[in-house]
């Protein structure tokens, strides 16, 4: 988390609050049929320490702050992340033969503490099934960046012997400089959206790409 915490830092002092507020160490899984098709993307959220905190206090959760959770705990912060407005893409964007996928709302949710910090799962099936001959790419990242994602977790593959996963770290320097130079020029009222920004999380993101070799 070292470069996203530096490029918070850095960002603070830009005309513009566009720096991000929460830290999301990222993982995921993919689930790839017997035809090498994907049908499903486990993702593995963990919270930052600070996030964490604030979490469990407003909701009454870990009183003796000892990371532990008993099993009522444990059935409240339960899909706590899950409450997702219409039209929320969870953060996660992928594409397929340059295509967008659509990927269904979350389903299976899970949550863990450990090491004070928040874990939680859920699983998003894919409904395009794409044919993975052909690579699919995902990008997990708030495109308004409040929320700063970091694949630092596992990237896994259930199914699909023939299948790999590549990762492309983005730049962070590179678009650290674009992004304090655009949001020099732009007067603190002015809209994000209309500036052409509003969906600069992308350019944090680090692309995963899986493919398969054919049978």
């Amino acid at each position: 988390m070292k470069a996203v915490a530096s490029l918070c830092l850095m960002l603070a002092a830009t005309p513009l609050a566009a720096h991000p507020h929460i830290f999301v160490n990222t993982g995921l899984a993919f689930i790839v049929d017997g035809q090498n098709r994907l049908t499903h993307v486990r993702v593995t959220w963990e919270y930052d320490e600070l996030y964490s905190l604030l979490v469990t206090e407003d909701m009454g959760i870990d009183e003796d702050y000892d990371g532990v959770l008993d099993a009522e705990d444990t059935a409240k912060l339960t899909g706590f992340d899950m409450q997702w407005v219409e039209g929320y893409n969870g953060d996660l964007v992928g594409s397929w033969t340059g295509q967008p996928l659509t990927l269904s709302g979350p389903s299976a949710p899970t949550a863990v503490m450990h090491d004070g910090k928040i874990i939680t799962t859920h699983l998003r099936e894919v409904e395009e099934t794409p044919d993975l001959a052909q690579s699919v790419e995902f990008r997990p990242y708030d495109g308004t960046y409040y929320t700063a994602y970091e694949v630092g977790l596992p990237v896994t593959i259930e199914g699909g012997d023939t299948c790999e996963v590549t990762l492309d770290e983005p730049d962070i320097e590179g678009a650290l400089a674009m992004t304090q130079a655009e949001l020099s020029a732009i007067p603190q009222d002015f809209d994000m959206e209309t500036a052409g920004l509003g969906d600069i999380g992308a350019r944090f993101a680090t692309k995963v790409e899986l493919s398969c070799a054919g049978q």
